[in-house]
Order: C-alpha cells, then structure tokens, then sequence
C-alpha cells in the first residue's frame, strides 16, 4: 500500500497514540479508504473513533484534554479533541452519533479489520461496513468515498 507521506507518517503516530487503549477503536473516512487500498485524493485530516473508556488515557498521554464535540446538522460526539502534531490533523472523538430520521443515532462499527503499516497497526471498519457507514454520512465527498470501496 502507497500512501502519501504526510498521511503515512500521521497513521504511525495514531499507532502509536493510541497504543494504551484498552478497547477497540477506530479510523474512519478517507484514512480508512486509503487504508482499505483505494485513493480517497487529498487526505486532510484522520479521524479516529475512541471507546469512550479511552478517551481520557489516549488524550492525557498527548496532553489534550477531551471537550464535547459540538454538533452540527449532521454530527455530534460526546467526546472530541484535536491533535495537531502530526503532519495532518487528527481527530480524536468518542461517543459519536449521526443525525438521521430525525434522531441521533450512534455510531460503532460492528467489524474491526487489522492493516499493517510499517511495523504498525491501525484498525479499520470492514470495507462493507465502511461503505455502508459513508453511504449512510449522505454528504458528497463521503458518496465519492464509498464509490471507491
């Protein structure tokens, strides 16, 4: 697997991030696309999806604390931060829920699949899962992304 530089060297530093996580997370969006082998394009930031029960281990380990993530039209997290050390953003949330038929639902992938990076490595949604998840987000750039899956 190629990955952009900046990408590939912001995936090693989530690995190792999150290494004192005691339960599953997750990357999601275009990470997890290019993670599955596909080109997503330009990459801007790694979202990584926390257990809640991790979030105050990962995040003090990075010096960041966790505020609740605001919601917007479509979007709300219980818990939210943001590192900005590596190459690219991150994102780091927990407790994450997608507005649809006008309740929050929340969202935890069923399905947790290992990719190797390096000597690293980073959990993803299945690529079924992962697609059905983009097309259930509805924006544009997350159709494009599970077209590629």
């Amino acid at each position: 697997m190629r990955l952009a530089e900046p990408l590939h060297d912001t995936l090693l530093a989530v690995a190792r991030a999150v290494a004192p996580a005691r339960h599953d997370w997750w990357i999601l969006a275009s990470a997890a696309v290019a993670l599955h082998g596909a080109d997503p394009g330009a990459v801007s930031d790694v979202d990584v999806l926390l257990d809640p029960r991790d979030v105050q281990t990962v995040l003090r380990g990075l010096g960041l604390a966790a505020a609740p993530g605001s919601a917007d039209a479509q979007f709300r997290s219980d818990h939210f931060a943001r590192w900005r050390t590596p190459p690219l953003p991150v994102e780091f949330f927990a407790g994450f829920h997608l507005l649809e038929a006008g309740g929050w639902n929340q969202i935890r992938p069923a399905t947790r699949q290992a990719v190797r990076l390096d000597q690293a490595t980073l959990f993803v949604p299945e690529r079924a899962e992962l697609k059905a998840m983009l097309l259930r987000f509805g924006r544009p750039k997350d159709l494009a992304r599970a077209a590629l899956l």
